[in-house]
């Protein structure tokens, strides 16, 4: 029964990974290929966030397309 308190903690880690899985660009290659551009932390007017590049790189996309 003790193995039960184990796993909990296991399934919990597991289903948190997964929660994270999207469809925005997840690096340089896939936003640029999507035309977009990757920005230093923030996108400046009339870009919106779509996605990720890096840690501090955000994927950059014009609003109207």
């Amino acid at each position: 029964m003790r193995i039960v308190y184990l796993l909990f903690p296991l399934l919990l880690l597991l289903a948190q990974g997964a929660a994270g899985s999207t469809l925005a660009p997840g690096n340089k290659k896939q936003c640029l290929r999507e035309k977009g551009f990757c920005g230093f932390l923030k996108c400046s007017f009339p870009f919106v966030v779509s996605g990720k590049c890096s840690r501090f790189f955000f994927c950059c996309k014009n609003i109207w397309g």
